[in-house]
């Protein structure tokens, strides 16, 4: 696998309407989409950082991914996303170094982007992304 920069950092919160704010207002940036992936049970807000994304992600389910990861931590960053030319081919590089993961073969994300996760239990012990076009 051979990234070509970091995609965006993801950043769980209990409501975009409350952290949108902080990051428009207090940090000057702006948020240029909001979109719901229902198959992830989750809403998210987007702002650019030079080359890199800040994704704020708020749960519509909780049940979700998102909904129990801030029932138990409050929220905070949930993952670092790594954009690759094609995610099949990285989710396999990694799978045959050794690697655990979680999606095997890519799913939908936001923005239209394929993507696929792979295991804190093999990446020191952060939720790792890896994301692109194909």
């Amino acid at each position: 696998m051979k990234p070509s920069h970091i995609e965006h950092i993801g950043i769980a919160v209990k409501s975009l309407e409350e952290a949108i704010p902080f990051y428009e207002k207090v940090l000057g940036l702006e948020c240029y989409a909001v979109e719901e992936v229902v198959d992830q049970k989750v809403k998210t807000a987007f702002f650019k950082v030079g080359d890199t994304k800040i994704e704020l992600l708020e749960s519509t389910d909780p049940e979700g991914p998102i909904g129990k990861f801030v029932a138990k931590t409050g929220g905070g960053m949930h993952h670092m996303a790594f954009a690759v030319d094609d995610v099949q081919e990285a989710l396999n590089d990694v799978q045959e170094a050794g690697c655990q993961v979680i999606d095997k073969t890519p799913r939908n994300g936001a923005e239209g982007l394929k993507i696929g996760f792979l295991h804190p239990k093999s990446t020191q012990r952060v939720l790792t992304e890896i994301c692109g076009d194909k």
